[in-house]
This record gives C-alpha cells, structure tokens and sequence, in this order.
C-alpha cells in the first residue's frame, strides 16, 4: 500500500487498497453501496452552489418562526463572501473564527466563508476567556463573527489576538421585521442577557451583507485539497488542537452519509431538527450539509437546554429526521408535553457524539415508534466512521459497522492487527480522515500508523459479522453529552489555583451526561473549599468542563517515579 506524507505532516496511506477483508459489507441495508466515490464535488463549495440552484423556491433554514430558502441562503452567503473579499481582503486560506449558536446567520456565514476560499473556525460560544484566546491564536484567524451575547469574552481577549476584523451580529438580524409577539419576546428577553462590551470598529452584520452586495462575488477554483475548516478537539496537553479537514474530507463524508441515509430521504421534502450545536461536527455534516444537499429543511433550535421551549417548537412541524446525543433524547423524554407530539412523520432518529443507553433508546422508541440509530465518529474524521444500519435502528450496544469507502483494524500496542473478539485501538481509514492537526507536526506523527490508519484512542472488539463496540479508552478521555473533555487542560486549571498543591482529574459516571468530570485535590491551603475551587474552574472552563464533583485528598496514588495513576483513582 502506497504512503505520502501530506502538508500538515501526516503520514497518510492511499484509500483505494481493497486487499483489507470487509466482512461488515454483509451487513449493509440493500442500495447501500461498499463505495462511494469521493471525487464527485471539486469542493464544498461546488456541493453548496449546486443545491441552491437545484432547490432555490424550496426551504433551507428555519428559526424562531422565519425561513430562509435557498435562494436567500444564496443571495445572502455571497454577500456575505463578497465583504470578506472586497471589503476586508482577506485571500484563500486565511481563517476566519464564526462563535454562535444555532441561528440563520451561521449558515450565511459559514457558507459564505467557504465560497470565499477561507478556512471557517468553529468556536463553542460557551468559551471562557482562555480557551478563546488559545483558539483564535493557534488557528491565526484574521476575522471572527460572534453574537453579541458573548462578546464580552473577546472583548477581555482581543489584544493578545492575530484578530484583524469583528464582525458582531444580534440574535434577530436575520428575523423579519415586524416580528412576531412570540419572536418580539424572545429576542428582548435574551438582549437583556447580554453583558457589557467593548469591541471599537467592530462590524454589524448586516453591514457586511449590504457592504458585500455593493461589490461583485468572485467565485474561486478551490481542490480537494484546500483546507475547509479548523475542527478544535480537545488536547492531550491540556490545549485544544485543531483537525484540519480539508474539501475532500468534507465532500467524502457527506458522500457516504448521503450512501447510508438516502434510501430513506425523499429529495426536496425532509425535515431535520437541529438541536445540536452546528458548531459539532456531527450536527455541521449530519445535519447541515447532508440535509443542504438533498434539498431538505434544517429546523435550528438556538437554545436546546429550554426543553418546554424546545417541545413547543417540535409540536409546529411535522418533522422526518432527528439527530442528537444521549442526554438530549434523555432530556425531551422526560419534559411534559412530548409524548403528546405527532410522530407520524418521523422517518428516523440518529444518535452520536456518545454512547446511547438501552433505557433512554427503548423509552425513545416507545414514545415515538421509531428506533435510535447509534453512530461513532471524531472531529478527526469529519466525523461518522461507523454507524449502525438503517434498517437495524434497535439498540444492540455496538457503534454499529464501518461506512462506505472505509477501513477500521484493531491493534495492539505493538501495532499489530488483534483476533477477532479481543480488545484493540480502532484505527481508521477513508477519504474523511483529516488531514492532521493544525501546524503540530509532532502530534501528526504520533496520530498516524505507519500504514496511514488514524489512531483514534477507543479500545474496541468486532464480532463475525463486523459489528464493532467501544470497550475502553486508550486515553484519559472524558465524554460529557457528546464533547471531549481532557483531563490534563483541567488539571492545569485547577493547578493554577494558589490554595492547590497537587490534583488530578477522571470521569464518573453520570445518569444525565453519560459522564462527569471529578479532581481529586491535595491542598496547600487548608481553608480551600469546593465552592471555591469550583468558582475558579467556572472563570477559565466551559460549563461542561467544570468538575462536577471534587474530593480533597491528603495524597494522591504515584508511580515509582512519581506520576499520578489515575487508574487507581477511578477505582
């Protein structure tokens, strides 16, 4: 098998060595091919512009009530393109940070970003201080869009920034005027949320579209090869890193979730409801893209976690599609009302980003009559790898079998292939694995198998049949609701604390977020209480990082040498 060495640094292998048995093909719903061809779309681009002409009456987006058809999601990107181009000058490659929830401006922008010929940079609203500021340095953005919501973050780190141009947008710019009561109240209640800030020459965004629609969209010849977006995962160091996923890695991995979900879409009439941040790369690809370029409608939820809001809006539409994580299914099951909604219409329902329960999938199937169809991926692969499927949506505890164009081995630690039924590193192959992480050609090397497979840290078996099923983790890795969490970058914080002596961090189980984070401290300052220490944590981590649980210690279990064994503290 041919290997090459790509511009990130990674040791990559080419994809079309079929001497690899696959014996999960066996198991693929009828008109799911083994293959798909990756090459079929230039670019992201050309898969954008290719859907808007295709499907321009029809609708695209909707939020709080408004609809976006294609035809304006169109119009509106190269505008928003344009002012990137004309206006700030920004050339193909440069990157640009977009930081908000699920509204319509990010379709817009993110869209327009990637017609442009730049890298968009997913940034979780959520962020503290710290980790923005590491984000947008390590990526080197020159531009960033945010909902004022959070600008008050960027505000306390612009100057440490390579920053160039803000662009700031409110949650109703895009939302018709006069606005509804019930949109009226929405949006006056959350700008009454909004801290201070202080962004001089920063941009509105509804600026930028006119200031773009004043000068011609240039469309650019883009590859395969051209860098798409910069995915942030978390990091082993204690600083997230960024998988750079490439045009190709995008297209291939719409490809084959368009090869695994087709047979169950009606092109120009799917419903899918958007709950998931489109900042995940599950909900950018699943949802966003798949559903883009069957011509179906993405229904954006802003704030999933207002669960008798979030039911209102699942009692308007008769929607076909569901995608979420195991805590939001958990979530919906267990607010009044949703049992109540008519799922009549639902055609299926898929869950990732973390492990489905038995309990939350047979309770979901009860209330719904449609099974959850489990799937397993990483930022790293943009993301779907494995997936249950379609005709088998029953919980069976597996992450289900390889997609289409893809290879999955089980090594050992030596790197070699395990028996069937014994525990090995899932290692994967396929035109959606990344290209590697931005500008760390260290981590590069050390993420590759010397036959180009990415090393993805799971421990997993696979049975006869090809059913493949999580067992472990290689790494310290903790999953809350589907997000990476590292248990170094919250040592590190906790560290900083002066009243700290020493800690270390594990993942508990959790019956809402399938797991929690939990540090074990020895402290310097015996006055150090867990509210305190939980205060600190909450000042430089996003919510779902802040230790759930705290445990003071007078010392922690050491190696020989001095390390700290967290195995020992799980128990």
């Amino acid at each position: 098998m041919a290997k090459r060495t790509d511009s990130a640094g990674a040791v990559r292998a080419d994809v079309d060595d079929h001497s690899m048995p696959r014996v999960w093909l066996d198991q693929y719903m009828a008109g799911v091919p083994s293959d798909i061809d990756p090459t079929a779309f230039p670019s992201l681009a050309a898969v954008i512009d290719r859907a808007c002409e295709r499907f321009r009456e029809l609708p695209a987006f909707e939020n709080m009530g408004t609809v976006l058809s294609y035809d304006d999601v169109d119009r509106l990107s190269q505008d928003f393109a344009s002012y990137l181009q004309n206006v700030v000058g920004l050339n193909i490659g440069d990157r640009v940070a977009v930081m908000m929830p699920n509204l319509l401006q990010y379709p817009v922008a993110v869209f327009g970003i990637v017609r442009a010929g730049l890298v968009v940079v997913n940034v979780n609203p959520l962020y503290t201080p710290r980790e923005l500021e590491h984000q947008l340095k390590d990526s080197g953005a020159r531009a960033i869009v945010i909902i004022e919501n959070y600008a008050h973050t960027l505000d306390q780190v612009l100057a440490a920034t390579p920053l160039e141009v803000v662009i700031t947008t409110q949650i109703g710019d895009l939302l018709p005027f006069p606005k509804s009561a019930l949109t009226n109240f929405v949006v006056k209640r959350v700008r009454k949320l909004v801290p201070a800030w202080k962004l001089p020459g920063s941009v509105p965004f509804r600026t930028t579209l006119a200031r773009g629609r004043a000068q011609p969209y240039h469309r650019v010849q883009l590859t395969q090869d051209d860098v798409a977006f910069l995915q942030y995962t978390g990091g082993t160091t204690g600083l997230s890193k960024g998988a750079t996923l490439s045009h190709g890695n995008m297209v291939a991995n719409l490809l084959q979730m368009h090869a695994w979900i087709g047979p169950k879409l009606d092109e120009g009439s799917d419903i899918v409801i958007t709950a998931l941040p489109l900042y995940h790369i599950f909900a950018l690809t699943v949802n966003c893209m798949l559903f883009l370029h069957v011509g179906g409608k993405n229904i954006l939820i802003t704030n999933p976690r207002d669960m008798p809001a979030f039911v209102a809006e699942l009692a308007r539409s008769r929607f076909t599609a569901f995608t979420g994580v195991n805590t939001l299914f958990n979530g919906l099951l267990h607010t009044p009302g949703f049992d109540r909604i008519d799922f009549s219409g639902l055609k299926f329902t898929v869950g990732g980003g973390a492990a489905v329960q038995q309990s939350v999938a047979e309770q979901w199937k009860a209330v719904t009559g449609v099974g959850l169809t489990e799937g397993y991926g990483l930022s790293e692969t943009s993301p779907a790898v494995c997936f249950s499927p379609m005709d088998k949506p029953d919980w069976n505890g597996t992450i289900g079998v390889p997609m289409p164009s893809t290879w999955v081995s089980l090594r050992d630690d030596d790197g070699h292939e395990v028996a069937t039924g014994a525990p090995g590193e899932l290692c994967v192959r396929g035109p959606q694995v990344m290209r590697g992480y931005w500008n760390k050609p260290d981590e590069n090397r050390k993420a590759f198998t010397a036959d180009g497979f990415l090393k993805t840290g799971d421990i997993a078996t696979v049975d006869a049949r090809g059913y493949f099923r999580i067992v472990d983790r290689k790494k310290d890795m903790i999953l809350v609701s589907g997000f990476n969490v590292f248990p170094n970058e919250i040592e590190n914080v906790v560290a900083l604390h002066p009243g700290v002596l020493e800690c270390a961090c594990i993942g508990i189980p959790d019956p809402k977020t399938g797991e929690a984070v939990k540090v074990f401290v020895v402290r310097k300052d015996q006055t150090l209480d867990a509210e305190t220490l939980r205060e600190h944590c909450k000042r430089n981590l996003t919510g779902y990082k802040v230790p759930k649980a705290i445990e003071f210690r007078d010392a922690l279990p050491k190696s020989n040498v001095g390390k700290i064994l967290r195995k020992e503290l799980r128990g």
